[in-house]
């Protein structure tokens, strides 16, 4: 009845044969390297041998050296290690660059003075006095009041077992000793005078002044675990 052209599997492509025919070789090239940019961007990307070596030989270098680095010198009681770090996760290699920092330090279990600067902003201006100059990187450490430098430093000088000569002699804390039952080991606490909210009422003046005596967030450093301290740029 009908003719066999119209029968013919040549004039209607099987899905099989249009699934073959939109294949080509360059979208395969395309899914390939696509593919591979992906499979790239997942690798962590490890420092070279080079890069760690230079890193720990500045540090040693600095620390060997005549106090000419910036140092901090606490008062009576201070504590031997600072550190000057964000618990923000607004940055995420700096979060976790100040996290595995307290992590290495903690291990020593030496006294270590924890400076948030997400806490107190004047935190940062410290800082900035004590290196002299605006931009700064965190964490910042400070070994018996000696600059040591930042998250490559620190991990680098702990795989080469040189952080253990530079903290060997410092008293470590008591076997017992855990979180400050003030403060839940955070180092603030409201501020007494003006119950946290930055705001104290000035009956001479009919107004509401912000509080003097604690900073920004009502907060004030913990009297029990933290010690009063007031760094000099050497």
């Amino acid at each position: 009845m009908w003719s066999e052209w119209l029968r013919s599997p040549s004039r209607v492509p099987s899905p099989s044969t249009r699934a073959s025919n939109f294949s080509c070789s360059s979208f395969k090239d395309i899914q390939t390297l696509c593919q591979e940019d992906s499979e790239s961007e997942r690798r962590p990307k490890k420092s070279s041998i080079f890069h760690r070596v230079r890193i720990a030989t500045s540090a040693l270098r600095a620390w060997a050296s005549p106090p000419s680095e910036p140092s901090i010198h606490g008062g009576k009681g201070s504590k031997p290690i600072v550190v000057y770090f964000t618990s923000l996760r607004v940055v995420r290699k700096t979060f976790e660059d100040c996290r595995t920092v307290r992590s290495i330090l903690k291990s020593f279990r030496v006294p270590m003075d924890e400076r948030d600067l997400s806490m107190d902003s004047g935190f940062l201006s410290e800082l900035q006095g004590i290196l002299g100059r605006k931009n700064v990187t965190l964490p910042r450490v400070f070994i018996g009041g000696r600059y040591v430098g930042g998250a490559d430093e620190i991990r680098w000088l702990h795989e080469t077992g040189e952080l253990t000569k530079l903290i060997q002699g410092l008293v470590p804390v008591a076997p017992d000793a855990g979180f400050c039952d003030a403060c839940g080991g955070h180092g603030f606490v409201l501020c007494d005078q003006c119950s946290g909210s930055h705001k104290v009422y000035s009956e001479k003046r009919n107004e509401f002044r912000s509080c003097t005596a604690c900073n920004e967030n009502g907060l004030i450093r913990c009297p029990s675990c933290s010690i009063a301290h007031r760094p000099i740029r050497s």
